[in-house]
């Protein structure tokens, strides 16, 4: 199929700069807030996280879609983004082993894409002016009416987003046969996350965000994680409260992304939404308890406050910082066996930097159990 005949579609910032390109995917309207990605490669498994669900992602990329789509690399059953932005959208793909093209993925998943646009000029806009909401379209192709329909676009800002993307109902995943019961919150929680934990032998059951304590104790589990997902945590009070009830349990847990903010927001530390975000997969970290530096997968548009961190230093000792910004990437609690990070360490975007942290997890839950740790 010639993408030349898609036809129009516009793309509207909520500042009123408007862009002109062509279209692909679904012909309809889509709205969320704009941010944009550096990752050179991984646009499915950037596609189908649900951390990104209520945005429209660009691609920093100049071609996307020229490796297709392949099941197995999905990070969900579906996509989650909002809307896509590219420069060079590809309808052939040079990968035998391809399920189907990206617009064929994007059409089955009902995703409006608009490409053949300046990425680069879309991109530095967001860098001086912050991301913003905005709306393409390949059906109202009246810029002026675009602007009307996204002034009821409601802010990232205050947006309660996990309970849409987390599970439905709580399921156990095939792990050995060690007895180490990981309770798993899913706020938005990928595959590869779940993949990682497994790796370390521990029985998971996987539970739905808005999951109250007292069922995560009736289960008995011996330590927990806090997943990633969207949305602006300091918006889910529900969470909060549980993850402050299983700070007071002294269990072993482990935070990730928004799973990290949350602890930070469960031990008294605010959040705070950031200009752009981080969205990548070359970002600088520094281990600040051995002194190495980590290249790292990110996806976030809110962070747990430096100062307000430097405030509960008697409770909390920071761990990571981002090298490009100093903002944190990591903590850890002094007095209970339970820490988190900003980014991801299960990503795998060329360099493994950062999956000791799972065995890090593994082994503070395994020490804290009395069990002689054993390195996968």
């Amino acid at each position: 199929m010639d993408l030349a005949f898609n036809g129009s579609a516009y793309l509207v910032l909520a500042d009123g700069t408007v862009f002109k390109g062509r279209a692909a995917g679904l012909n309809g309207t889509a709205t969320g807030e704009i941010c944009f990605n550096t990752g050179m490669t991984g646009y499915q498994e950037i596609f189908t996280d649900p951390s990104y669900s209520g945005q429209i992602i660009t691609m920093t990329n100049v071609h996307i879609g020229n490796y297709g789509v392949e099941s197995r690399e999905s990070e969900s059953s579906k996509v989650q983004i909002s809307g896509l932005v590219c420069r060079n959208f590809s309808d052939h793909f040079s990968r035998q082993k391809a399920d189907s093209s990206l617009d064929e993925y994007l059409k089955a998943n009902n995703i409006v894409c608009i490409h053949d646009i300046d990425t680069r000029a879309l991109v530095r806009h967001i860098r001086v002016h912050g991301a913003m909401n905005a709306i393409i379209s390949s059906d109202v192709l009246d810029p002026t009416e675009l602007k009307k329909i996204l002034e009821g676009v409601p802010s990232m800002e205050g947006l309660e987003l996990s309970s849409r993307v987390s599970t439905a109902q709580s399921y156990d995943v095939p792990g050995s046969d060690s007895g180490i019961r990981l309770a798993v919150m899913d706020f938005g929680i990928k595959t590869s996350i779940i993949r990682q934990l497994s790796l370390h032998h521990f029985s998971m059951r996987v539970f739905p965000a808005k999951t109250q304590f007292s069922e995560l104790r009736d289960w008995r589990p011996d330590a927990y994680f806090l997943s990633n997902g969207p949305g602006d945590p300091s918006a889910m009070d529900y969470a909060i409260e549980l993850a402050t009830r299983l700070l007071e349990s002294k269990m072993p847990g482990f935070g990730i992304c928004l799973g990290h903010q949350i602890l930070g927001l469960a031990a008294g530390v605010k959040t705070v939404k950031m200009f752009h975000g981080h969205r990548g997969s070359n970002h600088p970290v520094k281990n600040l308890l051995t002194g190495l530096g980590e290249i790292t997968s990110q996806n976030h548009g809110f962070a747990v406050d430096m100062g307000a961190l430097f405030g509960k230093s008697s409770d909390i000792e920071l761990t990571h910082i981002n090298l490009n910004d100093q903002s944190v990437e990591g903590f850890r609690f002094k007095n209970k066996p339970v820490f988190s990070v900003q980014y991801h360490p299960e990503a795998g975007p060329g360099p493994h930097d950062s999956r000791y942290l799972f065995a890090d997890f593994a082994g503070i839950v395994q020490k804290e159990l009395g069990i002689k740790h054993t390195v996968n």
